[in-house]
């Protein structure tokens, strides 16, 4: 018999900061809420967190430079091009792009894509999106849907 996993969602994203309270203040700038933190010192965890996209199930989990955690590729150096993987961006639902985008830059963030339309196969859906590099180098998406 044939078992199947049931994904009834994504539970969370996993970031290594850099500076732990800069990339927490970042995110909480950003409309996330703290949710949980912690310390685990048998993985070199000093400072852990669980910020929450509210009105969902959904948070981005911080952990500190030095925390020993599984992780795909390596991550970014101090002053270094953002490095990329095969984990591309993380895509945030937003109800206005525009604003959103120019919030994370006055945060910290840097440009990567700057707000556009674009009409996506066919039948065409419609988006907004725009693109920012994080503190860390994580590529954030804004996203909000124009029409289907």
């Amino acid at each position: 018999m044939k078992t199947t996993a049931t994904i009834t969602g994504i539970h969370h994203l996993a970031l290594q900061a850099n500076d732990f309270s800069a990339t927490s203040a970042f995110y909480e700038a950003l409309g996330l809420v703290p949710f949980h933190s912690w310390s685990l010192p048998e993985f070199n965890i000093t400072h852990a967190a669980l910020l929450k996209i509210p009105g969902t199930d959904s948070y981005i989990e911080i952990f500190d430079k030095d925390a020993q955690v599984a992780a795909q590729g390596r991550r970014r150096n101090t002053g270094e091009t953002p490095v990329t993987g095969a984990l591309l961006h993380l895509a945030l639902t937003v109800m206005d792009v525009d604003a959103a985008y120019e919030h994370a830059l006055s945060l910290g963030a840097t440009s990567c894509i700057a707000p556009n339309d674009l009409s996506l196969g066919y039948p065409p859906v419609k988006v907004r999106n725009a693109l920012v590099y994080g503190l860390d180098g994580e590529v954030i998406e804004f996203i909000t849907a124009l029409e289907r």
